[in-house]
């Protein structure tokens, strides 16, 4: 694990928070909140990979650096691996950290702890998760759960990802947290599978990479960031971070 970039996605079009990486939390745009919080981390350089000038624009102002993609790409994870082939064709990092851009209050403490798995080279890609400790989140469907087997205090390789409450009965349920650290060759597998049926069925992404025999070890943090993805949500960002 010698030479880690961090790349933070980020685009336009979103149906329920249009120009969401503009979005002004206390004079900055959110993207750039996201940059700054991801360079705290100190892992390794740190370029966003944005749909549309602004946003480049945007990051560039404030200091960062950032990169213009395609507007068409599915995910993020299409998005950064455009971006990792642009800026680093020779291979120079062999680890690459997708911090969503839609994470304002990410700290910089879990974009580090993201690196640790990686730490056993059997493990493909590296995630994070929490416990779960709001009673309602258990239920939720827009509460993404992680199923895994304990290696460790703060280990756990994931067997399955669901949006339905699991596993069944007592103990601890795990929110997956959206952060990922892929092994250079992993990414790359990755983006050129093509999406898996439960991918399809739970709408998880990450499915794809266990349907197809990747392993994913997520290390355990105390707190979930919050994502924006509505008025709402932008609201108790700007609350959070005044």
């Amino acid at each position: 694990m010698a030479n880690p970039v961090v790349l933070v996605p980020a685009r336009m079009s979103s149906t329920r928070l249009p120009g969401k990486p503009l979005a002004d939390i206390h004079g900055e745009a959110m993207i750039v909140h996201v940059w700054r919080r991801a360079t705290e981390a100190g892992v390794g350089p740190v370029v966003v990979c944005a749909d549309a000038p602004e946003i480049v624009a945007a990051v560039e102002k404030a200091g960062g650096r950032a990169v213009l993609t395609r507007p068409d790409h599915a995910s993020g994870s299409d998005r950064i691996y455009e971006a990792i082939c642009e800026i680093d064709p020779l291979g120079k990092h062999d680890i690459v950290v997708n911090v969503q851009g839609d994470l304002p209050t990410i700290e910089a403490g879990a974009v580090r702890a993201a690196l640790a798995p990686l730490e056993n080279p059997a493990v493909d890609i590296a995630t994070l998760a929490a416990v779960i400790s709001r009673e309602e989140e258990r239920t939720d469907p827009n509460v993404v759960k992680l199923v895994g087997t304990e290696i460790g205090a703060t280990r756990r390789r994931a067997l399955y990802f669901t949006r339905a409450t699991a596993p069944w009965g007592e103990g601890p349920l795990y929110h997956h947290i959206g952060l990922y650290a892929y092994r250079r060759p992993a990414l790359e597998r990755f983006v050129k599978m093509p999406p898996s049926p439960l991918e399809l069925r739970e709408r998880l992404e990450q499915l794809r990479a266990l349907e197809d025999g990747m392993r994913i070890d997520a290390e355990i943090v105390d707190t979930v960031p919050l994502g924006v993805d509505t008025p709402h949500d932008l609201e108790r960002a700007r609350a959070m971070l005044g």
